[in-house]
């Protein structure tokens, strides 16, 4: 059992001239791609997550500026600030209410109904 130790931490398995050494070499080139690959891997995942934590924080800094600005429109649009816009202009509100005007629309005759007129 001393021997088969001492053959391991020598690495006597990579070096000996038989056919076990190369199979050897190939195994341990192929674990060193797969440790690259996950590391690579692992890379673009964290690169990934980084850019939807700061995509995430952008959306909630637009998502707050549209709030703001949409209740800024909302109190621009009211009828008192409109009014004291405009009284400079000497344009007041009207002291009449607005009328609404219904216009009547003839119903449209179908396709046949025009044919035999």
């Amino acid at each position: 059992m001393k021997n088969g130790v001492y053959s391991i931490l020598k690495a006597r398995y990579l070096i000996n001239e038989d056919a076990n050494a190369a199979k050897n070499w190939r195994f341990i080139v192929f674990l060193i791609l797969l440790a690259i690959l996950m590391i690579a891997n692992t890379q673009r995942y964290e690169q990934k997550v980084f850019r939807i934590i700061a995509l995430t924080s952008e959306v909630k800094e637009l998502r707050s500026e549209f709030v703001d600005r949409r209740s800024e429109l909302m109190k621009l649009k009211m009828e008192s600030t409109v009014s004291e816009e405009m009284e400079p202009k000497q344009i007041f509100p009207s002291s009449v209410p607005p009328t609404k005007i219904k216009v009547k629309k003839e119903p449209e005759q179908g396709f046949f109904k025009k044919l035999w007129q």
